[in-house]
């Protein structure tokens, strides 16, 4: 996330010495992405990071792929994946490609058990039912419904959930997350015609520092497989630390939504980008007010990019019979748009109550078994006219 924050105590200069008010040393470890290029922090643990003393279990948690090369339009019952105890074992990839893999989950307990870290992405996790804390190494992050949680890779964390009742969409990112960049000036700020601004954006805001030594388990995602790493240090030991690179929170109901006089195009929904795939907020907004003007969106084909819709609430204008937590994909190359009588229904309403996050990919995205399980037979015949 490109702007400057801090918590905790760092010394005047980076790469020195560094001690606490008993005399004893604290150990800097940089947290950085793309080598020494990307956006990173530096932080001051209590004891060294590295600290191993036993690697056990690794095991693939590979989404198994049942169709690779799929172009048949889809609708999945997003809230008919099962609720499971374990935060890791309920998190359930529906459509992946080599950049991002998109995730339902419904954890029923808090990960208080190990710790996690995913090596291989960048985390978006919105939250569609619950509420709870995010704890990580860096600090601590309040959320609940409506909110994303954005996680860079490497980051150690665990979850607190105030009830057992929740509900996750997750974007698993190969690739770094990044506000849109045409919302941002050179230096990084987002502009005045953003629909967001800093101000919007929850960084963490406690940090837990912990000094304890034991058997601490961090389960490690990297190319899909788990291992299973014990250290001899609570990962939370970090008593400082400042940079760019950290976990933070949005609220999706923070989105200013940007509307004209005639339907525009789903960019002006972007929320996060990437350089293989973008996230989108569909939110409560005026529509256009041409007065000819046909709120519900024109039909168009995907050439370049498969097309997910989650439903989150409100009643979608362009969709009939949807329900909360339905997932829609449209596959690149063939054209879709509103259902019959979408369009007719748009002309005249003044406003729409829809909240919605789309996720467009630049690559095709296959469908797991798990998928199949909770499709909707038929979709790609919703739109015959009677």
């Amino acid at each position: 996330m490109p702007f400057y924050h801090k918590l905790g105590k760092i010394p005047h200069k980076r790469h020195t010495v560094f001690k606490s008010p008993e005399g004893k040393f604290y150990y800097e470890e940089l947290f950085g992405t793309i080598g020494f290029d990307g956006m990173s922090c530096l932080m001051y643990h209590l004891h060294r990071p590295t600290q191993i003393k036993e690697i056990k279990n690794s095991y693939s948690v590979a989404p198994e792929i049942a169709v690779a090369k799929n172009m048949k339009p889809l609708s999945l019952k997003g809230f008919e994946v099962p609720p499971k105890d374990d935060f890791l074992d309920s998190r359930t990839p529906v459509l992946v490609n080599s950049d991002v893999q998109i995730v339902l989950a419904s954890p029923r307990k808090s990960l208080r058990e190990y710790f996690y870290k995913n090596a291989d992405s960048d985390e978006v996790i919105f939250v569609h039912k619950g509420s709870g804390k995010l704890r990580t190494f860096l600090g601590n992050i309040d959320f609940k419904y409506g909110d994303y949680l954005v996680i860079p890779r490497g980051m150690i964390y665990q979850i607190d959930f105030d009830t057992e009742d929740n509900r996750l969409f997750i974007v698993e990112s190969r690739r770094p997350v990044y506000t849109p960049k045409r919302y941002r000036n050179w230096f990084g700020q987002l502009l005045e015609h953003s629909p967001f601004c800093e101000r919007d954006i929850r960084p963490p805001h406690e940090l837990e520092t912990i000094d304890e030594k034991g058997d601490f388990l961090i389960k490690v995602k990297k190319e899909d497989v788990i291992h299973e790493y014990v250290y001899a240090y609570h990962p939370f030991d970090v008593v400082g630390w400042d940079g760019y690179n950290f976990p933070y929170a949005f609220s999706i109901f923070d989105f200013e939504p940007i509307t004209g006089r005639v339907h525009l195009p789903p960019p002006i929904h972007q929320t996060f980008e990437t350089d293989a795939f973008v996230i989108c907020s569909f939110v409560p907004r005026l529509y256009d007010y041409h007065p000819q003007a046909i709120p519900a969106p024109y039909n168009h084909s995907n050439i370049d990019s498969d097309e997910v819709l989650y439903y989150v609430d409100g009643d979608f204008m362009s969709r009939n019979n949807i329900e909360k937590g339905q997932i829609t994909l449209h596959p690149a190359g063939i054209p879709h748009g509103p259902h019959p009588g979408a369009m007719e229904r748009s002309i005249g309403q003044k406003e729409t109550e829809e909240l919605a996050v789309m996720v467009d990919t630049f690559k095709p995205l296959m469908v797991t078994a798990q998928a199949l399980e909770i499709e909707q037979p038929g979709y790609y015949k919703s739109w015959l006219e009677e």
